[in-house]
């Protein structure tokens, strides 16, 4: 027997950034347990191509722009009647480290990876209050640890998990609830242009070996899929969490449990 309101089915999910990656993923997962999921980005192309693929309505809006983002909002209900689960995904920029960020640089990398989620939150806070739904915030394992020179994606992952904290705090008492997930080393098509400017830069003989060296120190020895990072998103967005809100889920693989000063010993065979 399954939990009370454990199905997505007939739901009605907006994605932001849903257009590749984890994004696209998490439309897939929901499409296939019946949801009806919107897809947003800013280019056309790509959000077609998974519309096409799992049956999404797509929408091209810049989802930090508050115009924008009412729009998302406004075709969403005339179209369904309801909003039950947003999940901020979109995101991006900011990497170079604080001496080298300059002002135009800094502010692209708060709107595509705090102003998008603050924005779309804001905008469909209405609708999903009367829904009682949720909201699901991607954030990063940069969320809670500082990479090197990723100034600009680090602040603004770490104002994630603020955000996600205050929502839930302030609209818990209209019966929505607020989630976010910090996921590490995803294949995503993003992450893959890293390891193959990883790979040329450290010599290494390609993709597949870039990321087996970025996790060779993490427990599970692998980056995620993005279907696995789907199927927490599903979750939180299902009647399955429904205990849950404030809470900030880490898919890492093990890497936030690991204490650094004693890899040099697992690499010596200790």
């Amino acid at each position: 027997m399954g939990y009370a309101g454990s199905s997505v089915a007939g739901k009605v999910v907006v994605v932001t950034g849903g257009g590749t990656g984890i994004g696209a993923a998490i439309a897939e997962r929901f499409a296939a347990e019946g949801a009806h999921v919107v897809v947003v980005g800013r280019r056309r192309e790509p959000l077609d191509e998974v519309a096409a693929a799992v049956g999404a309505v797509p929408i091209v809006a810049d989802a930090a722009d508050a115009a924008d983002a009412r729009g998302v909002v406004d075709e969403v209900l005339t179209r369904f009647g309801r909003l039950d689960v947003l999940v901020n995904n979109a995101g991006g920029h900011g990497f170079a480290p604080v001496g080298e960020t300059d002002d135009e640089g800094w502010a692209a990398s708060l709107r595509a990876n705090l102003t998008t989620a603050f924005t779309m939150s804001r905008e469909a806070l209405p609708a999903l209050i009367e829904a009682k739904g949720q909201i699901v915030v991607i954030a990063s394992l940069a969320g809670l640890f500082a990479g090197p020179s990723v100034a600009g994606y680090t602040v603004g992952k770490h104002a994630l998990i603020g955000l996600t904290k205050t929502l839930a705090r302030d609209y818990g008492r209209h019966g929505v609830r607020v989630n976010a997930v910090c996921p590490g080393w995803v294949q995503t098509p993003m992450a893959d242009a890293e390891m193959d400017e990883f790979s040329a830069h450290a010599g290494l003989d390609g993709r597949e070996t870039a990321y087996a060296t970025v996790t060779a120190d993490v427990p599970l020895r692998r980056p995620a899929a993005p279907s696995e990072i789907a199927s927490i998103v599903r979750f939180l967005g299902s009647g399955e969490s429904s205990y849950m809100t404030g809470s900030v889920l880490v898919a890492d693989g093990g890497a936030h449990i690991v204490d650094l000063p004693t890899t040099a010993f697992e690499h010596a065979g200790m």
